[in-house]
């Protein structure tokens, strides 16, 4: 039996490249995004438009996804927002809120969704970032949210004994959040930039696509990990 598999922000960067791969595995794939991939729908992805950001109408679409759908053998919570780079203080609190919303409180009422019903999961993996323990100056909201994440994996761990979890970091990936970054001028405040532009377009920083094809061939080691674990894909 092919495997079934629940993939958030499906349109762009790695939920894409997630999704295009497992497809091609002939996984029974089901996503969601705000603009709908036609190149993957005409593929065979299950799809349904949802704004993470509206919670009483993405979680309709998410139930009008996997209405009917028994067990799920994987769910990668993958969409989630940057943010603009600068000070805490400069950034305002409407912007944060709908950070938080989008990286962790989304991923709260996502996975009381796919639960629903008694729908069994075998694995979960919520897409992290090495921000959630760095603390650099700019990174904010997308910060905070993404070390509140590897909490909310942690706990959801403790609580669905049945489900292996994971928070796990990409790594660098080419993406349009990396085309943002590396498009800002430099500034010694926020020192990670300079790295991200000297890895543009090296090894350091691959493709969607290519850091999609690693990310799937790492997810069944995953589970040797504790369930709950945080761990960053460039040391597995």
């Amino acid at each position: 039996m092919s495997l079934k598999v629940f993939i958030t922000g499906v349109s762009t960067g790695l939920g894409h490249g997630l999704a295009k791969v497992y497809l091609k595995q002939g996984a029974t794939v089901y996503g969601c995004s705000r603009r709908a991939p036609d190149d993957l729908i005409e593929q065979g992805l299950i799809f349904e438009t949802a704004d993470l950001a509206d919670a009483p109408s993405a979680s309709q679409a998410i139930d009008r996804l996997l209405a009917g759908v028994g067990a799920l053998d994987l769910v990668i919570l993958n969409a989630g927002k940057l943010g603009k780079i600068r000070d805490f203080s400069d950034t305002p609190l409407a912007d944060f809120r709908e950070t938080m919303e989008i990286n962790l409180m989304a991923n709260k009422w996502l996975l009381d969704s796919v639960y629903a019903g008694g729908r069994g999961v075998e694995q979960v993996v919520a897409i992290s970032s090495g921000a959630s323990l760095s603390g650099h100056r700019g990174w904010n909201g997308y910060s905070v949210s993404k070390a509140a994440l590897n909490m909310l994996i942690q706990l959801y761990a403790n609580e669905r004994l049945e489900t292996h979890f994971t928070a796990l970091a990409p790594g660098l990936i080419d993406t349009a959040m990396q085309d943002y970054l590396t498009g800002l001028p430099a500034d010694e405040r926020y020192k990670p930039l300079a790295i991200l532009k000297a890895a543009k377009g090296t090894e350091l920083m691959p493709s969607s696509d290519e850091c999609a094809a690693k990310l799937v061939a790492v997810v069944p080691k995953l589970r040797d990990l504790p369930s709950g674990s945080y761990a960053d894909i460039r040391k597995l």
